[in-house]
């Protein structure tokens, strides 16, 4: 599956004409090192993707699975853009340990409402780094016994990633830096922010993440 890469800008590069653009007087843009991926670009590959979707899913009824919180946005403009029928359903996990985000356990707190037994289930995700906790998620559905299970990821950070794993769906891949925007946080905020941009290094207090660790 072809996957962009994503470019390096400042928030001053963003065009007059690009709606992200009303957040650069506000105080969240003040957090922002740079801007790597606009909203117009990030529009123009879910589009790309939903349409691959539709094709690759045809007369397959999918039912499209995500993790909440961070998912919800790209996945309600996901389903906006794939044109056969689908069923959506969400799960909900918590992460303990040394380290909330890459060590640690991952507890269900959430489940599926939706049987998936013999069904093509597609697992949307916002940004895949590490992948310790998917490889959790993914083994917990497949005892569940789906007709199939794909994963689609917006973002990918395939140079800190602990193991292999087989993405049929990418939108950007992203450099080894910490990034925030369209659903992507730091401590829940600068999850409305309509483009992916990289947090300063001064927004990010003292019980900081590992270096460029995200999910």
């Amino acid at each position: 599956m072809t996957h962009h890469t994503a470019p390096h800008a400042s928030p001053d590069t963003l065009s007059a004409d690009d709606q992200s653009a009303r957040f650069l007087n506000s105080p969240l843009a003040e957090d922002i090192a740079q801007v790597l991926i606009t909203e117009q670009e990030i529009k123009a590959r879910i589009a790309e993707l939903g349409a691959q979707i539709s094709a690759d899913y045809q007369g397959k009824d999918p039912v499209l699975v995500g993790v909440l919180r961070g998912v919800f946005v790209f996945m309600a403009d996901l389903v906006r853009h794939i044109t056969i029928p689908i069923s959506v359903d969400f799960i909900g996990i918590t992460r303990y340990g040394p380290s909330t985000r890459t060590h640690g356990v991952v507890r269900l707190v959430k489940d599926l409402e939706i049987v998936i037994e013999n069904r093509h289930v597609l697992f949307v995700e916002d940004v895949i780094d590490t992948g310790l906790s998917l490889r959790y998620i993914l083994s917990g559905l497949e005892t569940r016994q789906p007709a199939s299970l794909r994963i689609c990821a917006l973002f990918n950070k395939p140079r800190i990633r602990l193991f292999d794993l087989d993405i049929a769906y990418t939108g950007f891949v992203l450099p080894d830096k910490f990034v925030v925007g369209y659903g992507l946080d730091y401590e829940e905020r600068y999850r409305n922010l309509p483009f992916v941009g990289e947090l300063n290094d001064s927004a990010i207090t003292q019980q900081r993440l590992p270096p460029n660790a995200q999910s």
